[in-house]
């Protein structure tokens, strides 16, 4: 490839020149979500960041194979083994039946995804449509002496392994600190750090899903899913391998281990990681209950792409604080880059000299790490350049390829679907009025702040001789 991609791989803790297996294609796993309720805005910052990768990777002319699996069984709410299935959680929680949560969750999920323009993967599989897959490495694994029964459960074997902390160079006892959730003791592992791959009715009989296996009739566990479902649809051989940093361990540590006793090779080169997305009281977590969702956001006045443009102004591999008072400053910045892009005049020919230069400096940020902060500023350098607005508008339409920002559509699109209902021009005169008072006071402060905010939601006044006029920007 003439521009090659570098990012970080944790599997080796540095940035490293992407190298895929078989030339020219890449085949990439994204651990998907586990749908027993809504994603929140920090889970939905990993996907932007991986979807980011993606398409970098198709940029510069690789033919990418994105897998991501469902989670609709198996994850349980500690990631100790222990604790009540999310799945039957949520499902008890709105009296409905597992299958009808994972079916209402996987799609307000996609429809979130939708909206911040993250693409669909080329294949989405459930883990429940898995199961043999699941029974048959297990079979495996016991036939090769890494997996024991013991209580009814089938366990992994992590002391068969000469590096089970593959991603760490810290003790056993410094990793659990970070596990989620409370870690209570299960006395059938052999060692601490064993996990389960298949759980019987031994273990939890109110679990609503249950398959006959050689073992008892039982389920499997979490971790086992995403090693099966991407050997099922990339092969034995993965190029990347992404997800949260939470999931570094032990889910991540997990597959490796799986996988590769399995297989007898090793599985995947890349680890692409994302960090936490926190809010003032720390990281965003559905088990905390502090939910902050798409629709929140929406509900709060924000197009979904001001969060995609906020997620997209930092690195993924710093964590990335959010507020409402941040969010509007992204808000502004977002409505007037694609008004000025708006009104480039699109008639003219192409700078064709100058649309590779910038060109060539926007896929130099990306290749370095995924740095789109520094590919959104040459999108800034490239529209305040002397150049025709013809090669402005080409530039920022092929850029969008990649940021998927709607450049070059959203500022039309605003202005068609805007209406003006009651309720907004009930609050626009009040603002109005209210600002006609600050004057009269000589609170010009005052009056500014008030022209400011209504500024911010798109409002713009006009002081005429006949009063004041207002319109939507």
């Amino acid at each position: 490839m003439e521009n090659r991609v570098s990012f970080y791989n944790t599997l080796t803790k540095k940035v490293e020149l992407f190298v895929p297996n078989e030339d020219g294609k890449v085949a990439m796993y994204t651990c998907g979500p586990t749908v027993y309720h809504f994603a929140h805005i920090g889970n939905l910052r990993s996907y932007i960041c991986e979807d980011l990768l993606e398409k970098t990777l198709r940029y510069v002319g690789y033919d990418v194979k994105r897998v991501m699996n469902i989670t609709d069984v198996g994850h349980l709410s500690s990631d100790g083994d222990t604790g009540e299935d999310k799945m039957l959680k949520g499902a008890k929680r709105e009296h409905k039946t597992v299958m009808e949560i994972a079916k209402f969750y996987t799609d307000a999920f996609f429809a979130d995804c939708k909206k911040l323009n993250i693409k669909m993967p080329d294949v989405v599989e459930p883990a429940t449509n898995c199961i043999d897959e699941f029974i048959h490495m297990v079979t495996v694994l016991l036939e090769k002496g890494y997996a024991y029964e013991c209580g009814g459960n089938i366990y992994f074997d992590t002391s068969k392994l000469e590096d089970y902390y593959v991603f760490s160079n810290l003790s056993e006892k410094e990793l659990l600190v970070g596990v989620r959730d409370d870690v209570e003791e299960d006395t059938n592992k052999r060692n601490k750090s064993d996990f389960v791959l298949w759980f019987t009715k031994s273990k939890f009989d109110d679990q609503e899903l249950k398959w006959d296996s050689p073992w008892g009739v039982g389920y499997p566990g979490w971790h086992i899913e995403c090693s099966c479902i991407s050997m099922k649809h990339l092969g034995e051989y993965m190029d990347i391998h992404c997800g949260g940093v939470d999931n570094i361990f032990p889910h991540h540590t997990n597959e490796i281990a799986q996988s590769e006793a399995y297989l007898g090779h090793k599985w995947c080169n890349y680890w692409f990681h994302v960090h936490h997305l926190n809010d003032r009281s720390g990281k965003m977590s559905k088990s905390k209950g502090n939910i902050l969702t798409v629709s929140v956001l929406e509900e709060e006045g924000f197009d979904p792409l001001v969060y995609r443009f906020f997620c997209l102004q930092s690195h993924y591999r710093k964590p990335l604080e959010f507020s409402y008072e941040v969010l509007r400053n992204v808000a502004a910045a977002y409505d007037k880059l694609v008004k000025k892009i708006d009104g480039l005049d699109q008639n003219g020919t192409v700078d064709q000299e100058a649309f590779a230069e910038y060109k060539e400096r926007f896929t130099a940020a990306l290749c370095d790490d995924m740095n789109s902060s520094m590919a959104i500023t040459v999108l800034y350098d490239c529209l305040k350049a002397e150049i025709s607005d013809a090669t402005k508008w080409a530039l920022a339409e092929d850029f969008d390829r990649v940021l998927s920002l709607n450049l070059t559509t959203a500022h039309a699109q605003k202005q068609e679907t805007q209406t003006v209902d009651a309720q907004l021009e009930e609050y626009v005169l009040s603002k109005i009025a209210e600002r006609k008072e600050a004057k009269k006071a000589r609170d010009f402060a005052k009056a500014d702040a008030i022209r400011a905010e209504l500024l911010e939601r798109g409002i713009v006044l006009e002081d005429t001789r006949e009063g004041v006029k207002w319109k939507l920007q």
